[in-house]
């Protein structure tokens, strides 16, 4: 017989590794056990078209529900695991049930970051996760007008988008000086700013929180220096945290992340991780990482299916993500932070330019705003020594 493979975590890494397992020849018993009811889904969308109500949650879904079953794929939804037997081999899962495994592979991904901010309880204060998550920020953004979001990152400043496409008041609060700070340049962080304020949204850039106020449901939100910014609706938008704390209880390496190695062992020898709740050592950079892209969760969770049927495998990836608001595109190569120098090629005023980042005279990252010539190129030829041809016109 072969080995029963039991993933945990049924979303974009999780449920790859069981498609790449069938498609690699694997015929042993495959569970995959997410703990929403919904069937494994593409989450990018949820900030953006869903949010807006352009598509439905039949479109979110990586595979109609009956590929699991022709696929023969133990499917088990909300459901979840509270701990790890390595000794046995053996998951406990909360309504009682244990499941055993051959080898397992621990997909949780990340959860939305909780601010330790007074008054984030109340009613109308929420963070953006899950298609429930969505679902219940939607119904509340109709109902309101005044929208507050702290965090200007990916999430905060989409779902800023969206709110303003929708006619509503939105404001966007940010403890840093610029948005999108961890990710993008200064000339990049001032592109969005622009666009943002041109639209009407107001940003509160270098603002502390104090506390969220109102009585049994949000009413505005406290900055520093006292102000009270009105709000219907509150959005927590500060990053996100990987779920390793079940890999941690069960003693396996953690740190902000599941430790794993270029085939996506863990500590353990019969336990893999795959996705946005791993760290991995990156030749290519240097130094450990720790990735949150659908990139990196469908390339990662493809290693570990092809290690899983004995193959020689090294994850070493080159990073890329993307972020999508009003009729702007922003796509990522490679990752930036380090940098010496930049070039700018093409012309913001027309909103079709990108810029390449270069460390010791070498093309590091390039970041294009609807370019997409650019950034496939850039994913073909960073490391390379930067000359003024190395990339096309934006």
């Amino acid at each position: 017989m072969q080995d029963t493979v039991v993933i945990i975590g049924a979303g974009q890494a999780g449920a790859q590794v069981a498609q790449s397992l069938r498609q690699g020849g694997f015929e042993g018993p495959i569970r995959l056990i997410g703990d929403e009811v919904t069937p494994p889904y593409q989450r990018p969308p949820l900030s953006k078209k869903y949010l807006l109500g352009e598509i439905g949650s039949e479109a979110l879904l990586l595979r109609p529900p009956a590929f699991y079953t022709t696929q023969n794929i133990d499917l088990i939804p909300g459901t979840s695991v509270s701990s790890i037997d390595r000794v046995a081999q053996r998951l406990s899962l909360e309504n009682g049930d244990t499941i055993g495994y051959d080898k397992l592979v621990i997909a949780t991904g990340t959860r939305a970051r909780h601010a330790p901010i007074p008054g984030a309880d109340l009613a109308g204060v929420v963070t953006l996760r899950t298609i429930a998550d969505v679902d219940a920020i939607r119904e509340r953004l109709m109902a309101g007008q005044k929208i507050a979001i702290v965090g200007a990152g990916y999430i905060g400043l989409e779902v800023a988008a969206v709110a303003n496409q929708l006619g509503k008041d939105v404001t966007v609060i940010e403890a840093q000086d610029r948005p999108m700070k961890r990710v993008v340049s200064p000339f990049i962080s001032e592109f969005y700013s622009a666009l943002h304020r041109e639209k009407g949204v107001e940003l509160r850039l270098g603002t502390g929180v104090e506390a969220i106020v109102g009585q049994d449901a949000v009413s505005g939100v406290k900055v520093a220096g006292g102000e009270i910014v009105p709000a219907d609706l509150v959005l927590v938008a500060i990053g996100a945290e990987p779920n390793d704390d079940l890999a941690g209880a069960a003693g396996l390496e953690t740190d902000n992340g599941i430790i794993v190695d270029g085939a996506g062992l863990t500590s353990d020898d019969k336990i893999y991780a795959a996705g946005d709740c791993t760290r991995f050592y990156s030749n290519r950079y240097g130094r450990s990482v720790r990735m949150e892209s659908v990139q990196n969760a469908i390339d990662q969770a493809k290693i570990v299916a092809q290690s899983i049927l004995g193959e020689d495998v090294d994850y070493d990836p080159l990073p890329w993500f993307w972020s999508d608001q009003y009729d702007i595109k922003l796509q990522i190569a490679g990752l930036s932070d380090g940098y010496h120098e930049t070039r700018t090629i093409g012309e913001p005023k027309d909103n079709k330019f990108y810029v390449a980042y270069l460390k010791d005279g070498r093309l590091i990252a390039v970041d294009s705003i609807n370019s997409p010539r650019s950034h496939m190129m850039a994913r073909r030829v960073i490391g390379e020594t930067w000359r003024e041809d190395l990339l096309p016109a934006a």
